[in-house]
């Protein structure tokens, strides 16, 4: 048998395993590569003395799938992926994708829609008293009431909807290994209650409420949408491992759902650890015939350098999930794993990525952060920055100069996002110029998102003159080392705050750029995000004031088809939407129109014909 960890009988009798300890069900095919989170825990419980086997992707309508290792000793983990199943599944118009790249050979419905929950009620009917663990993003944005996109509900937390014991939310290395230890000590599952970084069930309200804030119950937050913004922001303020307070919340039958405080984050040490096991870094090689998993490409020659994100974009799910403190393994562990990707036969001197959820973030917002956490109701970089925030890019810098210096790398790019913003705080230019220097394909992909301030300040994002900002010092640094590169913002159609006014602002601005956007995302509500708290409730649970939200599918698509609005496809909807908004003086053919025609009258409008004008004359000339 191969390092991969057991996926069959046939995997245990060659190990010499007659029962494992736990029997992890995934709803992505089995990758053991650091970048998917089962490999990591699964890896993380086999350093600790545990045994562990993978079903990946059982069939959910057949309990004989869920058989297959038998009966574990411990208990079951269960996540749906790398992804939501239901972002996995479906697009923001909620129409079914078609490939799912966490799938062999990309084929879409290798599992259900609310994967973790139906995997574990699969489980229990076969293993009616087997502990039942569930993590990864789908348990852990889901871990308490929420808005579900999907079917336009409130629902309860996962732990119910599932019926599993406990969540280990957030990244999960901590918890699960204590979770482990508690079983394995004969500490029966329910009374599992003193883990940080897990959710828990209980009837006994004395439990639940000592030292804990109640946040509305769940038929108030699913009746009364104040209530549910009220709920989310208490939750929002106590996502931090250190100034965090445990939660709970009600429901009928005297049943509480309790929150413990999230889990400390990683040191160093631990992080180099968790990324120095012995990963097979690929697919298991059962799925060579169906063409392999096609999440593996983007990555294979990557390197994580850290994780968490202080960048606090309300529509980002991070704070939830990652935490706003930074996590960062060591120029050695890094090199080390480089020089590992260097001796792949496949590696052809490119390294794809080097970074995180933002790639310039590789130490804490401030030193405050590492003993006291990060501030509940203050942001680092919004919407000015922090006085004590540290912007030097020194460390980083580092890092990549050795990299860039290992036999057999040829070019080292950056492609997890650079946060411009915080890079453009720093008072020299010397990382700005080594990113054009040595880390730039050509083109460099950031994310401004919009350029109205009034929607950047629901988003969370510094106002359009940074980017500007930006933007000009990008340009300058380029031309001056002799390079011509470009830039690709990535931008955001009916994010909650933007009215057909702020959609032609974004057109206009893409219009004096001269920038032709070829993929533009509409805002995706998923669960346990401040924009779709935003997008539930009309409210910003921030302030409680109200929020304009575009719900309506067709104001939607006029929104996003103004920021194409070149794509002659968009013509129709283009023209709605000018003159919904007033703007007809933007239909014509001067200059800044950004639509041919006449306008609502019928006439061309006084700017346009001003062009006609101009352009005679220099026919003329």
């Amino acid at each position: 048998m191969s390092g991969f960890l057991p996926v069959s009988k046939e995997d245990m009798e060659q190990e010499g395993i007659s029962q494992l300890d736990f029997v992890y069900v995934i709803g992505d095919a089995y990758v053991d590569h650091p970048s998917f989170g089962h490999a990591v825990i699964s890896r993380v419980l086999q350093a600790h003395g545990y045994q562990v086997g993978m079903i990946a992707q059982p069939d959910w309508k057949n309990p004989d799938s869920i058989t297959v290792l038998g009966k574990p000793r411990l208990g079951f983990l269960v996540t749906a992926g790398n992804m939501d199943s239901m972002v996995n599944h479906y697009s923001v118009s909620k129409k079914r994708r078609s490939t799912d790249a966490y799938t062999p050979g990309g084929v879409m419905g290798k599992r259900p829609d609310y994967a973790t929950a139906v995997y574990c009620q699969l489980i229990r009917r076969v293993y009616q008293d087997i502990p039942i663990i569930i993590g990864g993003i789908e348990a852990s944005l889901r871990r308490l009431g929420h808005y579900d996109y999907w079917s336009g509900k409130v629902k309860r937390s996962i732990l119910l909807e599932s019926g599993a014991d406990l969540i280990s939310y957030g990244m999960g290395e901590r918890s699960i290994v204590e979770i482990a230890d508690a079983l394995d000590s004969g500490i029966a599952v329910s009374d599992i209650t003193f883990i940080d970084g897990t959710v828990f069930q209980t009837k006994d309200k004395e439990l639940a409420s000592w030292d804990a804030l109640q946040l509305p119950s769940f038929d108030q937050i699913r009746m009364d949408k104040t209530a549910y913004a009220r709920s989310f922001y208490i939750q929002y303020c106590n996502t931090d491992p250190f100034s965090g307070k445990r939660l709970y919340e009600t429901y009928k039958r005297g049943v509480y759902v309790v929150q413990n405080p999230a889990a400390k984050p990683l040191s160093q040490m631990e992080m180099d650890d968790v990324y120095e096991l012995p990963y097979m870094r690929t697919y298991h090689p059962s799925y060579q015939a169906a063409g392999g998993v096609p999440a593996i490409s983007e990555v294979k020659f990557s390197l994580v350098s850290s994780r968490g994100c202080f960048g606090g974009c309300n529509f980002c799910a991070l704070t939830f999930h990652q935490g706003r403190i930074i996590q960062a393994r060591s120029h050695d562990s890094i090199l080390k794993e480089a020089e590992m990707l260097t001796k792949e036969p496949d590696f052809k001197g490119y390294i794809h990525d080097v970074g995180g959820p933002t790639a310039n973030f590789r130490h804490s917002a401030c030193e405050k952060q590492l003993a006291k956490g990060a501030c509940p109701t203050r942001q680092c970089l919004f919407p000015v920055p922090c006085k004590h925030l540290d912007t030097s890019h020194s460390d980083y810098r580092k890092l990549l100069s050795k990299l860039r210096q290992l036999e057999g790398v040829k070019k080292v790019f950056i492609r997890s996002g650079i946060r411009f913003d915080y890079l453009i705080y720093e008072k020299d230019e010397k990382f700005l110029r080594e990113l054009c220097e040595h880390h730039v394909s050509g083109q460099l992909k950031i994310a401004p998102e919009h350029i109205s301030d009034a929607v950047l300040k629901m988003m969370g994002k510094p106002s359009a003159e940074i980017y500007r900002k930006f933007v000009q010092a990008y340009e300058r640094m380029n031309q001056k080392i002799g390079k011509e590169q470009y830039l690709v913002p990535y931008l955001m159609s009916s994010h909650p705050g933007s009215t057909l006014k702020e959609a032609v602002e974004l057109a206009e601005f893409l219009r004096d750029m001269g920038y032709v956007p070829q993929q533009v995302q509409d805002f995706y509500p998923t669960p346990s995000t401040i924009s779709t708290c935003m997008y539930y409730t009309g409210l910003d649970p921030r302030t409680m004031q109200p929020v304009y939200v575009a719900v309506d599918p067709h104001e939607k698509a006029m929104q996003r088809a103004l920021i194409q609005y070149r794509n002659p496809k968009n013509a129709q909807l283009v023209r709605e939407a000018l003159v919904k908004a007033g703007r007809t003086d933007l239909i014509g053919d001067g200059k800044k129109c950004l639509i041919r025609g006449k306008d609502a009258d019928g006439r061309c409008s006084r700017q346009a014909r001003g062009g006609q004008k101009a352009g005679r004359r220099r026919r003329r000339r």
